[in-house]
């Protein structure tokens, strides 16, 4: 491994790649230390403590890798850019336009990029002006530690005008930095730019994870769950490398005065092939109630106990509900995702025309519902997976009473996503040298 590392050294433009990443994530974590102005210290404090004990708050902090519990320039984390590219993905299926444009190529693909910028920009500032409004005024700092005597302090002590108006753009700005600073990465560093980006931010929360659980004195517990994070890390590695691969033949055929095709291949079909993204589906759905509660209010009558409701079940990650009903729903968000990445009758058509088929199946409707079948039976798998691995902390932080330790299935799921496709192109990019790469 040692020799390994050493050979990336060695090229000079796979270390100048790999500088760029390093120095970009450097940027990233600076922004992330830089507040935004004109906020309450005090509030902030709370702000803090509220999120490392609570689901919903838990979960943007994660993925704005601790900028949120700040409330710094980069609070919005690069979530408005996976929500967008979700969305421009599920509307690649029901638009005809834009679903012309994935099949363009290159050029289809800069104009859905373009595309998912606007998108981007349009969600950071809906996003940002929620906050604004909501924790600004107090009033979701009050929500989210209802459980608590103390008082609340306002982030905005002045009101929202006008420094709330100039926290909205910023945000906003932190936002596309970040999707700049992606897209930067993707094209002159090495892997995915807002892999990287996301990678960065949810290994940072790691180590006061772990901390937080040392700091309660509970040894036990910190030793079990350091194993149990060893035992995921060793599943998820297994799984994220697991696949079906389904035969293929191409049959022979004359172009000019050579024989063509006859050569055999096959599709491979990921056990877990919708990675992270039920998880990030379950969790940003799970918020909408957060957010209708804090329209609501959390004052007397039926206003009051929906609020209540809210928080003591849907929000709360030490309530079984509130596991049981993540579970469900990253289980059919993996079904969801899968039924739009992978199109049984677009790949059955694409075999036919390139004169493909699979052994034993007839082209046409056969090979159609052979491959549907072969999906839904890989993806039950796959999902009962990635929802096991998303509550189990949770039930085990539970038992051990502890909750400042959130969403810790979730951040290694991600990690080892990102680090297997890391380490898949610096080994090609080593191979291809003729340097012995990390993969064997």
């Amino acid at each position: 491994m040692i020799s390994n590392l050493a050979n990336i050294f060695k090229i000079s433009d796979l270390r100048n790649k790999v500088l760029f990443v390093i120095a970009m994530v450097l940027v990233y974590r600076l922004g992330v230390a830089i507040r935004v102005p004109g906020v309450d210290g005090i509030a902030i404090e709370q702000l803090r403590a509220t999120a490392d004990q609570q689901g919903a708050l838990g979960f943007l902090n994660l993925f704005s890798g601790g900028a949120f519990e700040s409330f710094s320039i980069f609070a919005l984390g690069i979530m408005p850019y996976i929500t967008a590219s979700i969305i421009m993905q599920v509307l690649g299926v029901v638009i005809p336009k834009l679903e012309e444009l994935q099949q363009e190529g290159a050029v289809g693909q800069r104009k859905i990029t373009q595309y998912t910028r606007y998108v981007t920009i349009g969600l950071a500032t809906l996003q940002s002006t929620g906050l604004v409004f909501i924790f600004g005024t107090g009033r979701g700092t009050a929500f989210f530690s209802a459980a608590s005597a103390a008082p609340t302090v306002p982030l905005l002590p002045d009101g929202v005008w006008p420094r709330g108006y100039l926290i909205i753009p910023t945000l906003v700005a932190g936002t596309a930095v970040l999707m700049w600073l992606g897209e930067l990465i993707s094209q002159r560093g090495i892997g995915n730019g807002m892999s990287m980006v996301i990678f960065a931010s949810v290994v940072a929360s790691l180590p006061g994870g772990f901390f937080g659980i040392i700091q309660l004195n509970k040894w036990f517990w910190f030793v079990a769950m350091v194993l149990l994070t060893i035992a995921i890390i060793i599943s998820v590695v297994f799984v994220e490398l697991g696949q079906r691969r389904i035969p293929v033949q191409f049959a022979k055929r004359v172009v000019g005065r050579r024989m063509m095709g006859g050569q055999n291949t096959y599709i491979p079909l990921k056990v877990n092939q919708s990675g992270v993204i039920p998880i990030i589906f379950a969790s940003s759905i799970l918020l909408l109630p957060v957010i209708m509660s804090n329209v609501l209010g959390s004052g007397e009558g039926w206003r009051g106990d929906v609020a209540r409701f809210v928080d003591e079940y849907i929000v709360n990650p030490q309530n079984l509900v509130y596991i049981t009903i993540l579970a469900l729903m990253i289980i059919a968000f993996a079904y969801f995702y899968n039924s739009i990445a992978f199109d049984p009758i677009r790949q059955a058509d694409q075999l036919r025309k390139q004169g493909g088929f699979i052994p034993g199946v007839r082209p046409g409707p056969q090979t159609e519902r052979y491959l549907g079948k072969a999906v839904n039976r890989i993806t039950l798998p796959g999902a009962v997976f990635v929802a096991v691995i998303a509550v189990l902390p949770y039930l085990l932080l539970i038992a051990a009473d502890v909750n400042t330790f959130g969403f810790a299935g979730t951040s290694v799921l991600i990690s080892v996503g990102v680090a297997l496709e890391l380490m898949r192109q610096i080994d090609s990019q080593l191979t291809l040298r003729n340097y012995e790469g990390f993969l064997k």
